[in-house]
């Protein structure tokens, strides 16, 4: 099982958006895959109409000992995909793993995910704008990270804290590879396109070719809950998507 991190440590930039369609896009082309919700706003859960507060989700797998990860698993309508949830709880979750020093902090997920890696070919950690012990636990179980960035003076910010928390996590996981940077709402405009030119000139992160186009269809998606595949496969959104994990995969 090859696991996918998503992670700014900006927010806003369509981070959840895109680990949804990659995600979406991954299943289509026949493989099974899990996407996990390691954002306390639970967008992603939400999206796939499985946020529940009565339900155990990413929090228990982090702090319940021994905890069974098949318990949390739901299936969505999309065939091949499944998701694990999470909400609010996370922040307490997150301060019990800090505080519980009886066993190994950094590598809950990862142990986790051993017991299920052979149901699954990609598993996709949406990841919040933070770094905190389920971020640690989601990069140290992770063999890939991707960032989204979007086009502003600001694209960067960030980026070197999390560069620096990648090497350190490379401490319990010594094939975690930064595969590089991607492009979000792009828009066809002379500031974009002279960013997006300085962003490829002057970053010293890797960059993937493709560039995800801005369009009113993306943010339908999160009111009708449906991929950009299935809702407009015909958008500029949707054809980029498609580009970009062609082109990681490629690159794979």
């Amino acid at each position: 099982m090859k696991v996918i991190s998503l992670i700014n440590l900006k927010g806003g930039v369509g981070k959840t958006i895109s680990s949804i369609n990659i995600a979406c896009i991954l299943a289509s082309k026949g493989n099974s895959v899990l996407i996990i919700d390691n954002d306390k706003q639970g967008n992603t859960s939400k999206f796939f109409n499985v946020h529940d507060y009565d339900e155990p989700g990413i929090s228990e797998v982090l702090t319940i000992k021994d905890f069974d990860i098949e318990r949390v698993i739901k299936n969505t309508k999309y065939s091949g995909l499944d998701v694990i949830q999470a909400n609010m709880t996370l922040l307490r979750a997150n301060k019990e793993v800090l505080m519980d020093v009886s066993r190994p902090q950094q590598t809950r997920l990862k142990r986790a995910l051993k017991k299920i890696e052979y149901k699954y070919d990609y598993c996709v950690i949406d990841n919040a704008p933070d770094i905190n012990m389920s971020i640690i636990n989601a990069l140290v179980a992770s063999d890939d990270v991707l960032v989204p960035i979007k086009v502003d003076k600001f694209a960067f910010d960030g980026l070197e804290q999390l560069t620096e928390q990648i090497e350190e996590v490379k401490e319990f996981n010594e094939h975690l590879q930064f595969k590089g940077c991607f492009i979000t709402m792009f828009r066809k405009n002379k500031v974009n396109m002279q960013g997006a030119e300085w962003i490829r000139n002057n970053g010293n992160y890797p960059m993937f070719k493709t560039i995800i186009r801005n369009t009113v269809k993306v943010d339908e998606t999160t009111f009708t809950g449906q991929s950009l595949q299935e809702y407009a496969k015909n958008s500029t959104a949707a054809k980029d998507y498609l580009s970009l994990v062609n082109e990681y995969l490629e690159c794979d």
